[in-house]
């Protein structure tokens, strides 16, 4: 099976590269291109002969078709993912989580792909109606990010109506684990208090989420990959536990040993009607069609971040005391 990862540079596309490789697929990986010819994450993990990578933007539909020439499954992650950016800039989330998914979509149809998954998120659902939380919740764009990630899953399975496109979409709440960028809370608890800062900065401490390791999540995108059945159909990936981001500052700071002060900043806090206060995954739906359950508890998944990011050669790649947007 040869395989296209869209996003392969960032912090879940880098891990699910890994994980395809060691599985036997062979993978074409997308990074992004960029003048300073970066490759993002993958310039981190050891090269492999059955690794091609190409650099590029999903934002070109011609680059799109070329990318899914020849390609048995997409695994389709590429998107833009910060959600306070998405204030400032929401025409960009548009032209790349909407649009960019259009070309892909687009190109594996014309491609003749066998299947592709579709990276959705949490996000969608806002701040949660019920719990735990099902794949008929209702969805909220709760901010610009949320609402080109309804566009994009909308565009998706679009295609899987219309043209018959075997299109999958996968809903992980938040993953977490090495490599995750500065703008997710986890990092930004554990690289502040890995730097030695005596004071965490925090925005709201109240939301809740729902925490899942990466490798969990990978193994969920695996799992449909392999499965019947499941085309045209969206899949929760979650581990079913809640926790507020408080509690889980708390949390990180007893298993790193470590007691510090927690200091909220109105920089770091969303819009009032954009927060998103509470996800709780129900993944029962994955359960009964895939076996999936989460391996990694969170205590487990956190002790195995903090140990990378402690770790002086990833740390530095960090800026804890500023706020990354």
């Amino acid at each position: 099976m040869k395989a296209l990862v869209t996003g392969a540079d960032g912090f879940i596309g880098s891990h699910l590269t890994e994980m395809l490789l060691a599985q036997g697929f062979k993978v074409r990986a997308l990074a992004q291109y960029n003048s300073f010819n970066s490759r993002g994450w993958l310039d981190h993990i050891p090269r492999h002969p059955a690794l091609e990578i190409i650099s590029g933007d999903i934002r070109d539909p011609f680059f799109c078709d070329h990318i899914c020439a020849n390609i048995d499954i997409v695994f389709h992650l590429a998107a833009l993912i910060a959600i306070p950016f998405s204030y400032r800039a929401p025409a960009s989330y548009v032209a790349t989580n909407v649009e960019g998914t259009l070309n892909v979509c687009n190109a594996a149809l014309r491609q003749n792909v066998r299947r592709m998954i579709h990276t959705s998120t949490s996000e969608v659902y806002g701040t949660a109606k019920f719990v735990p939380m099902t794949e008929e919740h209702p969805l909220q764009p709760q901010s610009p990010y949320s609402a080109s990630k309804i566009g994009a899953d909308a565009m998706a399975l679009s295609y899987f109506h219309s043209f018959g496109l075997p299109v999958t979409i996968a809903r992980p709440f938040n993953t977490y684990g090495p490599r995750q960028s500065a703008r997710a809370v986890i990092p930004t608890i554990i690289s502040q208090l890995a730097s030695g800062s005596k004071e965490l900065r925090l925005g709201e401490l109240s939301p809740t989420r729902d925490l899942n390791f990466v490798a969990d999540t990978c193994r969920g995108f695996l799992a449909l990959a392999e499965a019947n059945d499941v085309v045209g159909e969206t899949f929760n990936f979650g581990s079913g536990f809640e926790i507020s981001v408080g509690d889980l500052a708390r949390l990180i700071a007893r298993l790193m040993g470590i007691s510090v002060d927690i200091v909220q900043e109105d920089e770091r806090r969303r819009p009032v009607n954009s927060e998103v206060n509470r996800l709780w995954c129900n993944a029962d739906k994955a359960s009964k069609a895939l076996g999936f359950k989460p391996e990694c508890t969170l205590e487990q998944g956190l002790v195995r971040t903090i140990e990378w990011f402690r770790d002086p050669t990833n740390l530095q790649k960090y800026r804890p005391l500023e706020y990354a947007i």
